[in-house]
Order: structure tokens, then sequence, then C-alpha cells
């Protein structure tokens, strides 16, 4: 039987930074000269990104002092350990959020979950992720639990292969997949173009999802084929490492162009011959999408779903591709039965593919909830 995304739920922090607000605040941090500000101006402005949430209260629009703000406004260099620690305070909520919205939506009790699969590169502790969601939502302590780290932007794609593995080994399998990411926690002034551009895009928010190959007659997103390919270069340019003031996010001008070079063959390959209704391409960023677009010639319109998101949450890394298939989920205009093509990139370069296929329900479903709740933190 095939399995099925039966639901997403999403979760994002309360405190909301707007793209002109934050661009003028690391444009205004103590040391930076001229030319860093253009290019912090430039960055910024080309994102595409109109507000983007975070964990962090104090880069919000009341500012104040606070861990990584001081009360003059410049950035503070907390250390990783502190940064970590903020992420083992926000992370395990903002996960039990999502999970919550995306059982309830899917109509699951929580008893009923057999496998949980926890993604994230943002932060880490154990027990970790997949033990508090275990804990916090009353889930059977014989439940399986597997987790993904630090395989960046692309990693929900492989996140759902492992529930769709997991399911054909045990049809009655019920799998919570949960990518949480807080990319926020490792801002940090610099003049580097590469931390520029990272903190011109990168946000923090949750978004789970309920895979199962049971029998239903509620709406989901079918899970078919799944494929990985490494480009030939790229290594150097998109990668992730722990300093001892945070993680150190390495994105190049490059990536861009890589992906534009890369990405016809990539996809040719593993589309053979068909052609998707729909394509749900996570957003690295503006320019990653446009190259997308035109390296495979694809429609002007065609990125609205990825394009939106970006505009409104800006770059969430593993969680953001599911906030666009949820959209897709509940968006009339994808019909029943209509093929979506998800795309992902990750460090490496890592090129993450899947081929989905929507099903609307065979009876009316229970009413939606407004699952882009912002949750305190």
């Amino acid at each position: 039987m095939t399995a099925r995304i039966m639901s997403i739920g999403t979760a994002v922090p309360p405190t909301v930074i707007t793209q002109e607000r934050i661009r003028d605040f690391f444009a205004a941090q103590p040391g930076i000269d001229r030319l860093t500000q253009r290019l912090i101006r430039a960055s910024f402005d080309a994102s595409d990104i109109r507000r983007r949430h975070t964990v962090i209260p104090e880069l919000g629009e009341g500012g104040g002092d606070g861990m990584f703000v001081d009360p003059s406004s410049a950035l503070r260099a907390p250390g990783t350990a502190l940064r970590n620690a903020e992420y083992i305070r926000h992370a395990p909520e903002l996960s039990r959020q999502a999970a919550m919205f995306a059982l309830a939506e899917a109509g699951v009790a929580a008893s009923e979950i057999t496998h949980v699969v926890t993604v994230s590169c943002t932060g880490c502790f154990a027990p970790g992720p997949d033990f508090r969601l275990v804990r916090d939502l009353g889930l059977s302590p014989s439940v399986e639990r597997y987790h993904l780290g630090f395989i960046g932007c692309a990693a929900a794609f492989p996140g759902l292969r492992a529930a769709e593995r997991f399911c054909a080994a045990q049809p009655e399998a019920v799998v919570l997949v949960v990518c949480t990411e807080l990319c926020s926690l490792h801002i940090r002034p610099s003049t580097s173009p590469d931390q520029i551009v990272s903190s011109s895009v990168f946000a923090d928010g949750s978004a789970a999802a309920v895979v199962t190959a049971r029998p239903s007659e509620r709406a989901g997103l079918d899970l078919g084929r799944f494929a990985t390919t490494l480009t030939s270069e790229g290594e150097t340019d998109m990668a992730w490492t722990i300093g001892d003031d945070g993680f150190e996010m390495v994105l190049t001008a490059e990536v861009p162009r890589i992906i534009g070079r890369e990405i016809s063959g990539a996809v040719e390959r593993f589309l053979d011959g068909e052609k998707p209704d729909a394509w749900a391409v996570h957003p690295g960023g503006r320019s990653i999408l446009d190259r997308v677009e035109s390296g495979l010639g694809l429609a002007p319109d065609a990125l609205s779903a990825s394009r939106a998101v970006l505009r409104e949450y800006g770059n969430m890394s593993s969680a953001t591709v599911l906030f666009i298939l949820r959209d897709m989920l509940h968006d009339e205009s994808v019909a029943d039965g209509a093929s979506i093509a998800g795309l992902a990139f990750g460090p490496g370069l890592t090129v993450e593919t899947v081929l989905l296929t929507k099903r609307a329900p065979l009876r009316q479903d229970a009413p939606r909830t407004d699952q882009r709740l912002a949750v305190a933190g």
C-alpha cells in the first residue's frame, strides 16, 4: 500500500521581525563600514522576504536588552553553550505544538503513533527531540525513535523517506515526522558576505507530518519515489560547522549558480520524462528559486507556493518545504490526482527529490484548524 502524508501541522515563535527593521538593525551595528552597510542593505532588500519569526524577543519591534542584544542595540556574542541552551528551552515546545496540530487534523490519537522521526541542524541535546516528543505528547514508551541531524535544509525529504520505508515494512505503522529549526540562535555581527546572506534569510519554525499506509478517507499527499543526488561541486559552498560562538553557516554566492547548472540533469534523471503538475521547491533564497525556475524552464508562477512561504516566513531550513506542502494540501487549485515534484538542497551540495500525488477526501474532512499559531517562548 502507498504511504500518505495525512496532515501537516506548523508552528512559529511569537516574535515577528520585519525585513526592513532587521536590515537597519544589522546595518547600524558598531564597526560596520559603509561598504558592508551597502552589502547588508542589498542582501536584505533582494531577499523577497517580508517578515520572519524568531525565538529571540529582543529582535522584535520593541527591541530591548537580552542575551543577544545589549541596551545600546548592539549584538552580543553569546557562546555556543548559551545558544544551545536556548535551543533546548524553545525547540521542544515548538515541536510539540506542530505535532499536536498535525495529529488533530489527521484525526490520529497520540496512542496510535508507532514511530517518531525528528529532524534538526540548529541544536543538539540528549535525551533529544525524539525523546521529548514521546514524553510531551504522551506517546507509548515503546515508540521507535529516530533523529536526523545536520542534513540541513534538505532534511525533510529524508525524514519522509524514512517514514515511507517504515510504512512499507509495517503496513499498520503511523509515523510522526517533525522538523524544527531555530536558525536565528546563530546570528552574529559580521562583515563576511556569507554571514550577511545567512542573516538576511534564515528564520525559526517547526513543521510536523503524520504519515501512514493505513486506509483513509481523508485528503493527503501520497508519497511516491525519492532520490538523492550529489552535485559535482559545492562541498565547501554550503556548510554548517560548530564554532565557539554558535553554529557557523557557509552559504556562498556560488550556491545558486551551482544549482542552476546541476538542477536540470538531476531533475530530468529523476522524473524520467514525467511532467509534474506542481512544484514544491525549498526556498533557500530568492536567487535559488530564480535559478531553479530558469534551469528547469518553468512558468513564472510555477514556484508561487515556494515564493509565498519565503516571503512570509523566510528560510526555516528543513521545516520550510513542509510549510509549502501544507499549503498545497489545502489549496483547491491543486487538483485531486495532481503530481507534485519536491526539491530541496543541503550541504554537499545535495539535491533531495520526491514525487507526491495529491488525494482529495472521499468524505468531508473535519474542519481545518489554524495551524499557523505562534506559540509562546
